[in-house]
């Protein structure tokens, strides 16, 4: 499956391919540390995700949990 990540940074719009669910949801996060605004993810069916619903999605809430504990990690 593919998947189109895409974010603003300032007026201009970026977006990455991602042939991975899990790629894609890395990226998103790595887009919104680094500021970028407007994160979301795209599908091959054209349904548009942000990165932490999608990731809460596939891995409940407890993954959630897990996952912003790494992110604090990663900013600090």
């Amino acid at each position: 499956m593919s998947f189109t990540v895409s974010a603003r940074v300032s007026e201009r719009c970026i977006s990455f391919r991602h042939s991975s669910i899990l790629g894609a949801v890395e990226q998103g996060w790595s887009l919104m540390t680094a500021g970028m605004t407007d994160v979301r993810i795209t599908d091959a069916d054209g349904r548009v995700h942000c990165p932490d619903a999608l990731h809460r999605h596939l891995f409940g809430p407890r993954g959630q949990a897990l996952a912003e504990a790494a992110m604090t990690k990663l900013a600090a």
